[in-house]
């Protein structure tokens, strides 16, 4: 006799009903997209892909109880759009600092500069490659953990970068501190994803992407002047770990969770131990995770919409661009101000100052359009339109090539 089916997935003998219908059940909460999103990201299995022929029992002789009558009664979700536990509604009240100290890094351990910039080189391949781990990892745990284990590992990876004895333990040392530092630049904006709307987000991600670009650039001079000094090229790194504990232990204390679907797992918990009624679950708690989907979803697909897609082709190449660019600078600067105009270190990384300006100048420039941008989505039935988001870059590409030959 056939096995009833049932929709527990902590029982592994679930059968949920099929997503196209989840998606498009009319539903208030703001959850839909984050099920939309979450479906996109780590898959959509609603059972284990690896067949299972064998006679399953509930054990002790006992018969399978009856299959839930209505599923979806007892899926835990949000007390509509102002409901004070999602992310939406509570209240709010270093990566380039060693580029200075490569060049005596070098000296130390006797290799030319070339293989001296490997560990610039090294750290930004990892912070390319951490992407492809921590995004989906914030998709099956949440946020708070992804980003604080990755500072952690950013702050080991840096202090044992400072104390190495050879070159080949920095560049080692230095690509994993960048593959765990990738935690912060995947996982932040999902966070400010979380917690801001549309019509609030633009701000929120102008300002952390300032924080993005000014970080890099103000460490050339804090670096600089700290290699050149008696502390040495090592302490260049001992800043970087000894703010990733700070970091760690700020995360530690009062990081918390903001991803809508953990935090209703978390909710759905909480009902069963109070009712003891164990069919209460979250949708999260439905998806068991089929590793060649996510393979499938994380390198299949971005490559696929990489190649089909005009605009995030032409975006892309603009963005690789300009992130080359900054990274050249940074090898870039010092060398010209040192070598050809015979400046410290310190002083040879000042000209990155009007860097900072022309960041700051640009992020007060578009959180002014930011205004534009929520009247166009009230207008609009607070539906955005990706379009939307491209204004500020046509001033901004001329004013960079500009910027680039003054």
């Amino acid at each position: 006799m056939e096995s009833p089916k049932y929709y527990e997935s902590s029982s592994g003998l679930s059968q949920m009903s099929d997503t196209k219908e989840t998606i498009g059940r009319p539903n208030p909460s703001q959850t839909i997209t984050d099920r939309l999103q979450q479906q996109l990201t780590i898959g959509s299995s609603h059972g284990s892909t690896k067949k299972d022929n064998r006679p399953l029992t509930i054990g002790a002789g006992k018969a399978f109880p009856p299959p839930l009558t209505d599923p979806e009664n007892y899926v835990v979700d949000f007390d509509g759009p102002d409901d004070p536990e999602h992310p939406y509604n509570w209240n709010f009240g270093l990566n380039a600092i060693f580029a200075p100290g490569a060049g005596r890094a070098s000296k130390t351990f006797g290799v030319g500069p070339e293989v001296g910039t490997l560990g610039t080189t090294l750290y930004i391949l990892g912070f390319a490659s951490g992407p492809l781990i921590w995004a989906p990892t914030s998709e099956l745990i949440g946020r708070r953990w992804p980003l604080t284990i990755g500072m952690l590992g950013v702050a080991i990876f840096t202090i044992s970068a400072a104390v190495c004895k050879d070159i080949q333990t920095l560049i080692i040392c230095r690509f994993f501190a960048g593959l765990f530092g990738a935690s912060q630049l995947s996982v932040v904006p999902a966070v400010l994803s979380d917690v801001y709307n549309n019509a609030q987000r633009g701000t929120a991600i102008t300002i952390y992407s300032l924080t993005v670009f000014v970080g890099p650039f103000s460490a050339p001079f804090i670096g600089g002047f700290a290699a050149s000094s008696s502390l040495g090229w090592r302490w260049t790194l001992y800043i970087s770990a000894f703010m990733g504990f700070a970091s760690v232990t700020l995360f530690i204390l009062l990081l918390k969770e903001t991803y809508a679907p953990i935090l209703l797992v978390a909710k759905a918990a909480a009902i069963r131990r109070q009712t003891f009624n164990w069919g209460v679950h979250a949708k999260l708690e439905e998806v068991e995770v089929d590793f060649h989907e996510l393979i499938q979803k994380y390198f299949t697909r971005p490559l696929k919409i990489l190649i089909t897609e005009p605009i995030v082709l032409l975006i892309s190449l603009y963005m690789s661009f300009i992130y080359g660019l900054v990274y050249a600078l940074l090898e870039a600067y010092p060398y010209v101000f040192e070598s050809v105009y015979g400046m410290n270190p310190g002083v040879g990384g000042l000209p990155f100052v009007a860097l900072i300006i022309g960041q700051l100048s640009a992020c007060g420039f578009i959180i002014t359009q930011n205004s534009t941008h929520a009247k166009k989505l009230a207008a609009n039935g607070k539906v955005a339109v990706p379009e939307w988001r491209l204004s500020p870059a046509i001033v901004g590409a001329p004013v960079f090539t500009v910027g680039i030959f003054w």
